[in-house]
């Protein structure tokens, strides 16, 4: 199998099984579930999508900014280096500059 389908592969499963906690949190609320038990759940989601963020902010480097900084087109390179900050600052948290 190609490279990019098998990544596609592992982040859609990583994908089914944040979606399967967050029913899962879902289910906990309405049935009333211990708030502690909800908030370790919440943070296990947030983990998985963390992690999936992760490995898309890698592949994007690897690629598109890579492929945009060999390119020769200082105008590709920038706007890459733009949109990877924007994008350091939302996955990061980071407010203002």
């Amino acid at each position: 199998m190609h490279q990019r389908q098998q990544e596609t592969r592992r982040l859609v499963q990583r994908l089914k099984r944040a979606e399967g906690q967050l029913s899962g949190i879902r289910r906990m609320i309405e049935d009333d579930q211990p708030c502690v038990d909800v908030l370790i759940q919440i943070a296990a989601v947030r983990g998985a999508l963390g992690k999936v963020g992760q490995l898309l902010l890698g592949t994007h480097v690897e690629t598109c900014v890579a492929d945009a900084m060999r390119s020769g087109d200082d105008s590709e390179r920038q706007q890459q280096v733009t949109e990877l900050l924007q994008v350091f600052e939302r996955f990061a948290g980071i407010t203002g500059r």
